[in-house]
């Protein structure tokens, strides 16, 4: 629950847009996240916390190796670094609607201040267009360096790839010599092991962020250990990153408890609640996308629908993303329910 200056309580479906997974103040993720801040918060050396989070992600994606950043936005940068680093190659393949954060090769190509390098080094396509991707990979794929994408894009509408479309992805890429880079900065809590599993398929590259904090700035990627070598400290010829609080003791031990609070029967049964309001909402005749446990509402007017949701108790995302958590009970996902009807009514 929030409350305003006013006084006025909602039910949190924003819940900092996706990230905490586990609601409000979590106890245990709290309690882990003072352990180690009074140890020292922040080292110019590698922790314990950082190798536990990492074999963590290692055992639970089957992901081999893992580097830590503070948010989604440098992660993705991070693996289009990593793609490029080790195919030698610039371009980047991605798709429209898809919000990768705020670097520039991930930005509306019609954006202020980006440079005509960079958007030369990048081409969008339609999400679920094959036949524009084949064409665009028989014309340049060898000099891809990485297809990008969203499996669930949010701001895209919410509506999951269809498995066609992300088989072609992979197939086209292995053609080609490129890496098949999928964000999951989202959507990573929509499967025990990340959504691509639903799928089925393999990534090269991995980006994670939102849940893995534990309410904390945090991001991450993985990938195989031929592929992150670029990034081993030491090497002459080692891929630059950094950031001073990069993989900090309280980050880590906060998101590795976040983590192991969400295990599979947690996943599993916060999908199953999001399934269920789904369908309940689609009964009453209200239009709405998603996955699991991420509901979006269709409207064409959301300012609208946002206001009359907030009076009515529930806090939604500014585009009618739902996002649900782990302390919502079957009381609060009732209220949720049931204000969404009634606000989502002619």
């Amino acid at each position: 629950m929030v409350v305003d200056e006013n006084g006025h309580s909602v039910i949190d479906c924003n819940n900092n847009y996706t990230s905490l997974i586990h609601g409000h103040a979590n106890a245990e993720i709290l309690d882990a996240a003072f352990g180690a801040a009074r140890q020292g918060t922040a080292f110019g050396l590698p922790t314990r916390y950082e190798v536990d989070m990492a074999e963590c992600l290692a055992e639970r994606t089957g992901i081999q190796q893992w580097r830590f950043c503070n948010s989604g936005t440098e992660a993705v940068l991070m693996m289009l670094r990593a793609a490029r680093a080790h195919t030698g190659r610039d371009l980047i393949i991605r798709f429209e609607g898809s919000y990768h954060g705020t670097g520039d090769e991930v930005s509306d190509q019609h954006s202020p201040g980006l440079a005509v390098s960079t958007r030369q080094s990048v081409i969008v396509l339609p999400q679920g267009d094959i036949e524009a991707l084949t064409d665009t990979m028989r014309r340049v794929g060898d000099k891809t360096a990485a297809i990008l994408i969203d499996l669930m894009p949010n701001r895209a509408g919410l509506r999951p790839a269809e498995p066609e479309f992300v088989n072609e992805l992979r197939k086209l890429a292995d053609q080609h010599g490129a890496l098949l880079a999928v964000d999951e900065v989202i959507s990573l809590r929509l499967h025990w092991g990340g959504f691509h599993k639903h799928y089925g398929v393999k990534p090269d590259l991995i980006s994670a962020g939102k849940i893995i904090g534990g309410g904390f700035p945090a991001g991450a990627i993985g990938g195989s250990s031929e592929i992150l070598k670029s990034f081993r400290p030491g090497d002459d010829r080692s891929v630059m990153w950094g950031g001073t609080f990069t993989a900090n003791p309280v980050t880590m031990a906060a998101g590795l408890t976040a983590m192991q609070l969400y295990d599979k029967a947690s996943v599993v049964a916060l999908n199953a609640a999001g399934d269920r309001l789904r369908a309940q909402l689609k009964s009453a005749g209200v239009p709405v996308n998603g996955f699991g446990s991420l509901l979006r509402i269709r409207t064409t007017d959301m300012p609208s629908l946002w206001w009359k949701l907030y009076n009515q108790g529930v806090l939604a995302g500014t585009n009618g993303l739902l996002a649900l958590s782990t302390a919502m009970s079957e009381e609060h996902l009732s209220r949720i329910r049931s204000a969404v009807i009634a606000s989502a009514s002619p």
